[in-house]
């Protein structure tokens, strides 16, 4: 665990600069959303792991009758964990190899083509802070010709992934038919895609909501598997605050993430710009849908995309259904009950990730909670469904959205973990005959 606690202080000091400015220029983030995820959310990662090994390690056996001891050993798993990161997150990328590590394992790091940059540097601060050689493996490279070797090596322990919904089956379905090839049979953890939920009732603090429709939309670009994505007015309230959101939406700056006065940046690669665009496209050619902000995209000099607003007359429009991973946030304006509105918004989306309800009446929270219980694994109210903090919000979604082994809690550190119960017996019995059998 010291080095691990090392890695923190190296990163909260001399590493800040440099992790933040790699992130920032690789991955196209602004310096707030850099300083959060790649300092602030990577240091909780490492300290607040060692607390919950130091406390896993510390659940024993309670009894242990007099002439024997029984204790708890946690191994590392038999073999070595595939740690497949994603762009958009420098911690998540260090804890998907790191959480393993802790426990003993060997984790073999595959970063995201575009995200090589910072993780090249966490290579550095691993280093740096005494993690010895062999223990987190760096392979930037083809996804699909590094797949094809790990996932059909005998000694595969585990995959510890955050991606794509499609990538993880793919992954899994791999497994599945290799499993008899394996030593053991592979842990599988995965945090995939999101279909995020804002639903406001009409009793919710409206400037509250148009903020975290904001933020939660368009930070980083809508880049984030949290990011809100489809949004559920009452109509009276979109027109109380229909003029304020096009304003702020309006004021939004968008360019290079060198001038710190930027909201928005570029996002991630071509691909990612043309998959963005062609739902905004289709949006404009849709009866069912209209564009009240943005829509507007260039890729002449770097890969921007104007925030965009989409309102539709369908709960089950394309953009309120599919995961679009851009700044793209696609309005409902629902009149049906509340208990109607909660049923339309879990039945929408085949994911689970996060999910915002914004209301004043304590009993629409109540209810609101009730009713989407199994719509979000991070479930907030009155604020944007993105932002989790390590040691206060665990992350992770079910369904379509992953494993839901919660990053930023002891539940994803047992994950990769074996445990072995000892019994140690001081006074062995001498005679194979119960007590009752022996001759008087």
């Amino acid at each position: 665990m010291k080095i691990f606690h090392k890695m923190a202080d190296l990163l909260a000091g001399p590493y800040r600069n440099l992790i933040n400015a790699s992130t920032m220029l690789g991955q196209s983030k602004n310096i707030y959303q850099a300083e959060i995820d790649s300092a602030c959310e990577l240091i909780d990662f490492f300290n607040f792991n060692c607390e919950y090994l130091y406390n896993i390690h510390k659940q024993q056996p309670k009894y242990s009758p007099e002439g024997m001891k029984n204790s708890t050993e946690y191994r590392a798993l038999e073999g070595f964990i595939f740690s497949v990161a994603p762009f958009n997150f420098t911690s998540i990328a260090a804890n998907l190899s790191c959480a393993p590590a802790l426990l003993g394992n060997v984790a073999l790091f595959k970063p995201a083509s575009s995200s090589v940059y910072s993780g090249h540097f966490l290579m550095k601060l691993f280093k740096d802070a005494g993690l010895p050689d062999g223990v987190i493996n760096f392979l930037p490279g083809s996804g699909s010709e590094i797949g094809n070797i790990v996932l059909n090596h005998k000694d595969l322990a585990g995959i510890h992934f955050t991606g794509s919904t499609k990538v993880f089956q793919s992954m899994w379905t791999t497994v599945g038919k290799n499993i008899q090839n394996y030593k053991s049979y592979p842990r599988i953890v995965g945090e995939t895609g999101g279909k995020d939920f804002i639903l406001a009732h009409k009793s919710a603090n409206q400037k509250a909501l148009c903020t975290a429709m904001i933020r939660g939309a368009f930070e980083y670009q809508g880049q984030k598997c949290s990011a809100a994505s489809r949004c559920y007015l009452p109509t009276e309230v979109w027109e109380n605050i229909k003029q304020d959101y096009q304003k702020d939406v309006f004021s939004i700056k968008i360019g290079d993430v060198e001038n710190f006065k930027n909201f928005m940046n570029a996002v991630i690669d071509e691909n990612s710009f043309d998959n963005i665009v062609s739902y905004i496209e289709y949006a404009k050619k849709s009866n069912d849908a209209s564009i009240i902000t943005g829509g507007n995209y260039d890729k002449s000099e770097g890969y921007f995309i104007e925030p965009t607003t989409i309102i539709t007359k369908n709960p089950n429009f394309k953009t309120m259904e599919e995961e679009i991973f851009g700044p793209v946030l696609t309005i409902y304006l629902y009149d049906c009950s509340w208990k109607d509105v909660c049923k339309l918004v879990d039945n929408t989306s085949p994911y689970a990730l996060t999910g915002a309800i914004f209301a004043e009446d304590k009993e629409k929270i109540i209810s609101g909670t009730k009713y989407l219980k199994h719509s979000a694994g991070n479930f907030y109210i009155n604020d944007k469904p993105t932002g989790a903090v390590v040691g206060q919000q665990p992350f992770g979604g079910s369904r379509a959205s992953g494993t839901n082994d919660k990053a930023g809690a002891p539940a994803n550190l047992l994950r990769w973990t074996s445990q072995r119960t000892i019994k140690q017996t001081f006074n062995s019995p001498e005679d194979y005959k119960y007590p009752f059998m022996s001759e008087e």
